[in-house]
């Protein structure tokens, strides 16, 4: 993880305080591509790793919600498969899944992170504890980042931001040491 304003301890102590992981899908759990077959049908690749983290991530107490500004029947199965509850697709203007979530989870937005790619992001992104920019977002949500993965959407990045979250809470030896026992 790089601070964006190169504070990286700013950084850490915000994402002591999370309690939630907003994540957009396209160009954040995927790189963004959009495959179509001959009938319409849309195809999307997620990866594994990313959907790990979200898993270890969540057994540390950290709940997981997904916005998305498109709708698709592939992020629903997903996301049902990682245990995330909190799904919200079709959302171009995602303050009021924001909003949803917060209340429905009675939880403050500084106590909530949120990673994305593109200017659909920027008005959760400014609301958030921390706001989190995957390596290839567009300039403008970058510069409002606090920080941004070393890795581009879909190829890793969303385990990257897990990990840092998991480390920063001094979990994430725990979560090595049970492979190791």
């Amino acid at each position: 993880m790089i601070a964006a304003d190169t504070n990286l301890h700013a950084v850490v102590e915000k994402a002591k305080k999370l309690k939630l992981l907003i994540l957009d899908v396209d160009g954040v759990l995927t790189d963004g591509r959009l495959f179509f077959d001959h009938e319409g049908k849309e195809y999307k690749a997620f990866h594994a790793r990313d959907g790990h983290g979200i898993k270890l991530l969540r057994q540390t107490g950290v709940e997981v919600a997904v916005i998305s500004g498109r709708q698709s029947s592939t992020v629903a199965l997903r996301m049902k498969s990682l245990g995330v509850e909190h799904v919200y697709q079709g959302h171009e203007d995602k303050r009021a899944a924001l909003d949803d979530i917060l209340a429905t989870l009675g939880i403050p937005p500084e106590q909530a992170a949120h990673v994305g790619d593109d200017l659909l992001d920027l008005p959760i992104m400014v609301r958030v504890g921390l706001a989190i920019a995957v390596q290839d977002a567009v300039s403008e949500v970058k510069q409002r980042a606090h920080a941004y993965t070393s890795l581009p959407g879909g190829n890793g990045a969303v385990r990257e931001v897990c990990d840092f979250i998991m480390q920063a809470q001094g979990h994430f030896d725990a979560v090595v040491d049970a492979y190791l026992a």
